[in-house]
């Protein structure tokens, strides 16, 4: 008697093959997408701010941000438009020591970028292990139009949550949607559940 296969059955799925997101391609370039121009930041008038919910502010200056212990990770990383780039090997500083000098009860965050752009999301998601002050890219400076000299590293979520050119971090006790997030974008952004836009 012949063997009886599913309708839809393609095969076992291949152990080794990369796990990407739903509705996600792989690609070896890093395209290059931005909301604006690229902004030019002279490291010398380069700032890093945290802004707690009272008003109390905690600044890095660039080479205070470089004498803070960094971190290497080799982390996936995937777009809003479908790509995905997996094994990619930054270093930066944890968002575990920028704000373990920062008292708060806070539990949103919404992240300022030089050139105007913003980005929300609950502050439990920049903690744990989750999120850096990234300034080297493949082990060379970050370039401007992937976000230097320094972006915020949010691998878990879409990569817009990510912010390019980065310059602050404002706490709040209630959340704020950022700018692509007012244009219609999904308020979290898992590539996992596909939440590429409001309602997703």
């Amino acid at each position: 008697m012949a063997g009886v296969v599913t309708r839809g059955f393609k095969g076992r799925r291949d152990p080794s093959a990369p796990k990407l997101p739903p509705g996600q391609y792989l690609t070896r370039d890093f395209p290059v997408l931005s909301a604006g121009p690229t902004p030019e930041i002279p490291l010398d008038q380069w700032r890093f701010t945290i802004t707690d919910e009272t008003g109390g502010r905690h600044a890095w200056r660039w080479q205070e941000l470089l004498d803070l212990p960094s971190e290497q990770p080799t982390l996936d990383i995937h777009c809003v438009t479908k790509w995905s780039k997996l094994g990619t090997r930054w270093e930066g500083v944890s968002l575990d020591t920028l704000l373990s000098s920062v008292g708060t009860s806070a539990t949103h965050a919404l992240v300022h970028s030089y050139g105007g752009y913003s980005t929300n999301l609950p502050l439990a998601d920049l903690r744990d292990g989750k999120a850096w002050i990234a300034y080297r890219y493949e082990g060379e400076d970050i370039p401007g139009e992937h976000g230097g000299p320094a972006r915020l590293l949010v691998p878990h979520l879409y990569f817009w949550k990510s912010a390019k050119w980065v310059c602050g971090i404002e706490l709040r006790a209630e959340d704020t949607p950022g700018f692509w997030e007012t244009m219609g974008y999904n308020n979290y952004g898992d590539p996992w559940r596909e939440q590429r836009y409001t309602g997703d």
